[in-house]
């Protein structure tokens, strides 16, 4: 996952889709850096996580 530190992404949870920069991924949270600010999403609510080509 570290790879992606950088580059756009989508994250996927079960409910919603998410774009943005991905800044950092912890324990417990993944951080964004998206067009309306920053985001947290907890670890345990994300289905998938990919590289926007």
């Amino acid at each position: 996952m570290q790879e992606l530190t950088g580059r756009e992404v989508e994250v996927s949870t079960y409910d919603t889709v998410y774009r943005g920069i991905l800044i950092e991924v912890g324990e417990a949270d993944v951080h964004l850096q998206s067009e309306s600010g920053w985001l947290v999403i907890p670890v345990e609510k994300i289905v998938d996580i990919k590289a926007v080509v």
